[in-house]
């Protein structure tokens, strides 16, 4: 919330953000004052006004700083990453430059912190609004941009943004320009570098989760091994007494594809073991969640195992809509470190693991995740013949509403005049309502769209909110 200018190995300037954000991740006004005043400083003839961040986004800060005499405005950022937010900034320093007809230099921050990721994608804007140049995003890079004084009074200063192409640069990722829709490869490369960064900075080199076979744990060790390389991840497969042959043969199949380590551990002589345990306490009651949830936690309790004896954090695979409805298990499948696809929908699940089976980014030249666990129904194998739309209503229906109300603030009224079934609407949103206890205790996990189920989403555990659908 403050710049220094060094010259010399002495602080000759000091800015504080004028603009102090106080939604969505943002608390602000909770720490800070907020600055008062312009900062132009002079480099080798040209005056160069200071911003930062949320002060861009207003016409008042720069617009002081140009009538204090700058003729580029420099604007350090560190703007956190949601699906189009890279748009709406290039959008918006557009709109300021030729506001202002000045020049506009955005340097962004990136890789991951907690929840956020920081995309990079630095860019500048000559004075009419059009695009000088733009780095790559969610990698660290370096180009030079040349300012050019006025050739004459009146007029701009000039930018020549220096860009060696990427192809030659070796091992580094770059983005086309950001698309209006949702992008998987640009998330896919949000995942990736936010599960790398989360992962070393909090001291780890491994990591381990459970590989079921299913869709969801599949995209995760795909994105496990492309973060961190191979060799720093680990599979287990935990098999209950309802789980499908093709589940051990898929989850087998895929870590061969992968080459990680790959470890299977039966869970039937724990369940057994639970089952005696309390089978005076449950004597003369049929079996229900209570026993599917037991073995979810068995699961749990070998994964937390595994992590505390050899040192590798644990990553959870639930995605945003089973967080949603509350279809996860607490100490159980929600038990780790880390979640990757935390805010990722059911739906983007399948066209995230589809756009990595036909793209190799990093150079694997593998497809990692089998066909037929992209195409068969999705399932907690807990019970015989269990499917998730036992449960709860189709994924495109079911992402639909949690889109539109959790995401968007849409009225139900509205969300059933779009089409939606009034049953579902209304189911759906009763259990995002009655599982927030869950939410809370899940570990923390990648933000990619505007509201994720994180710093953005501040919900009572116990309220008496009921919406009607008028």
């Amino acid at each position: 919330n403050a710049v220094s200018v060094l010259r010399e190995g002495q602080r000759v300037a000091w800015y504080a953000k004028q603009k102090l954000p106080n939604y969505q991740v943002f608390d602000e006004l909770r720490y800070f004052t907020p600055g008062t005043a312009p900062c132009v400083i002079e480099v080798q003839g040209v005056r160069i006004g200071l911003l930062i961040c949320e002060d861009c986004w207003f016409d008042e800060p720069g617009a002081a700083a140009v009538a204090a005499g700058a003729q580029v405005l420099a604007i350090v950022n560190a703007s956190p990453y949601h699906m189009g937010k890279a748009r709406d900034r290039e959008r918006r320093l557009a709109e300021l430059s030729s506001r202002l007809k000045v020049p506009t230099l955005y340097a962004h921050m990136v890789g991951g912190h907690d929840e956020l990721v920081f995309d990079g994608g630095s860019f500048c804007m000559h004075a009419d609004g059009t695009l000088a140049g733009r780095a790559r995003s969610f990698v660290e890079d370096f180009w030079r941009v040349d300012v050019e004084p006025p050739v004459a009074p009146g007029l701009p200063c000039g930018l020549q943004a220096r860009i060696e192409p990427a192809a030659e640069r070796d091992g580094v990722i770059g983005l086309p320009p950001y698309q209006h829709r949702f992008s998987s490869e640009e998330v896919w490369h949000a995942l990736v570098a936010g599960t790398r960064d989360y992962v070393r900075k909090s001291g780890f080199e491994r990591v381990v989760l459970g590989l079921s076979g299913g869709i969801d744990s599949a995209l995760v060790l795909a994105i496990a091994v492309d973060a961190l390389g191979r060799d720093n991840v680990r599979a287990v497969m935990m098999p209950s007494p309802y789980t499908a042959d093709i589940s051990w043969l898929d989850a087998r199949d895929m870590s061969e594809r992968l080459q990680v380590r790959y470890d299977e551990i039966r869970i039937l002589p724990a369940f057994e073991a639970f089952r005696s345990a309390l089978a005076d306490v449950f004597e003369g009651l049929p079996e229900d969640t209570a026993e599917e949830n037991i073995q979810a936690r068995i699961r749990g309790t070998l994964l937390m195992g595994i992590s505390n004896k050899l040192g590798c954090l644990v990553l959870t695979t639930g995605n945003k809509s089973e967080l949603s409805t509350g279809y996860c298990t607490l100490y159980g499948d929600m038990a780790g470190g880390f979640a990757p696809i935390k805010d990722l929908l059911k739906t983007q699940v399948y066209a995230l693991a589809r756009w990595r089976n036909a793209h190799d980014p990093y150079g694997t030249g593998r497809e990692p995740i089998p066909d037929r666990i992209i195409t068969r129904a999705p399932s907690a194998e807990l019970r015989p013949d269990q499917t998730d739309q036992d449960s709860l209503p189709p994924y495109e229906v079911l992402d639909a509403i949690v889109m539109r109300y959790m995401e968007n603030d849409v009225p139900m009224a509205d969300i059933v005049a779009d089409g939606l079934p009034s049953e579902a609407v209304q189911q759906v949103t009763r259990l995002i309502r009655i599982n927030e206890y869950k939410r809370q205790q899940a570990p923390v996990g990648i933000r990619i769209t505007h509201r994720s189920y994180g710093k953005d989403w501040r919900y009572p555990l116990v309220n008496a909110f009921r919406e009607r659908m008028e």
